[in-house]
């Protein structure tokens, strides 16, 4: 598509409302418009427009409106908004305003925009069968949570226990009083346990049946196919890494960057990207320095991170190994390679058998 041939065009998506602004090669508008955000008035507006880079934030309507705008032949960018703080600093923000942005960004280099690529409806299906699981997880967690402070505040403890045992253990220490009140929220996390059972089956059964390449991420102690599948129907195509160095990053488990002058700080982490796929590897990562954690090259390469002291020296090796252990995986999804969980630990011991 040439750019002297083509329209630029920023779609602001609203809930019930739309705002779109059209601009030709010169950069000068040529029309405003408001649409309801439906299909029907999005194919009637995109289906009498000539070709067009079309730009719009990702969003809550942005899957379905993109692939319907892509479809009618249109160049289509989602725009990353956590990236576009040209917007949402705009004194003067709104929607006219935020659609004509997005318009003249487009035109002027799509990269300003850092466009992101939506997933396809199946892989979308499937990831929110994930994403449901760990809603039904942090329920849980909540009500136990509840049904413990209320014990607790009445002088009683309930013992130590999994969640997936509490509604069996809990129902026989609670104080006679308060089982009115607790024993139908032991009931509800009864339910909840099940369908997490549930859940855990059909995602294993996903792994073996529609994605095998999370069988080479699971070779690594930690990962396992919740970890696995997440990391799969997140990041969507290895290829879209050139090194698997560039995931850290696209998971925002590298640190901020502040510098200025001589003065070079080391704040947090950027927190980027999928929130809930940086929690299962914080948690892989964690599970690899614990203490049930099985001797390996990445295990020791964390404690040595966490042994060079200072106040959050433990943290950040957490955060260290949830980052290298997303750089592994890509790098096993990549190659199709084989898993050596002590390939510097035997490279040390052979090391001085050769040289005597």
């Amino acid at each position: 598509m040439s750019k002297n041939s083509m329209l630029f065009v920023g779609v602001d998506l609203g809930d019930k409302f739309s705002h779109v602004t059209v601009l030709d090669q010169e950069g000068e508008l040529v029309e405003e418009a408001r649409l309801p955000t439906n299909r029907a008035a999005f194919e009637r507006k995109f289906s009498v427009l000539s070709r067009s880079r079309v730009a719009m934030e990702v969003g809550g309507h942005s899957r379905w409106a993109s692939q319907l705008v892509e479809d009618l032949g249109h160049e289509v960018l989602v725009a990353n908004a956590r990236k576009l703080k040209v917007i949402y600093t705009n004194p003067r923000k709104g929607d006219e305003a935020d659609a004509e942005t997005l318009a003249r960004l487009a035109r002027l280099d799509p990269k300003l925009l850092s466009p992101i690529h939506h997933r396809s409806p199946q892989a979308q299906a499937h990831l929110s069968m994930i994403r449901s699981r760990d809603v039904f997880v942090r329920t849980r967690t909540l009500l136990i949570n509840h049904v413990r402070g209320t014990v607790k505040a009445s002088g009683e403890r309930l013992p130590s226990c999994s969640a997936r045992s509490f509604h069996h253990k809990a129902g026989d220490s609670l104080p006679e009083a308060l089982q009115p009140a607790v024993l139908p929220i032991l009931e509800t996390v009864a339910r909840l346990t099940e369908q997490i059972k549930v859940f855990d089956q059909k995602i294993e059964e996903l792994c073996k049946e529609s994605y095998p390449e999370t069988q080479l991420m699971r070779q690594i102690s930690g990962v396992g196919p919740l970890t696995a599948l997440a990391y799969v129907l997140t990041l969507k195509d290895p290829g879209r890494f050139h090194k698997s160095r560039e995931v850290g990053p696209a998971l925002g488990l590298v640190p901020r960057r502040d510098q200025s002058g001589d003065q070079d700080p080391q704040p947090h982490i950027t927190r980027t990207g999928d929130v809930y796929l940086r929690r299962l590897l914080v948690v892989a990562a964690q599970y690899i320095l614990g203490p049930f954690g099985p001797d390996c090259d990445l295990r020791r390469w964390g404690l040595k991170v966490a042994e060079r002291g200072g106040k959050n020296a433990k943290k950040r090796a957490v955060v260290a190994v949830a980052r290298k252990l997303a750089i592994l995986m890509h790098r096993l999804w990549k190659t199709g390679e084989a898993y050596d969980p002590s390939y510097q630990i035997r490279g040390e011991i052979e090391a001085p058998s050769l040289a005597a």
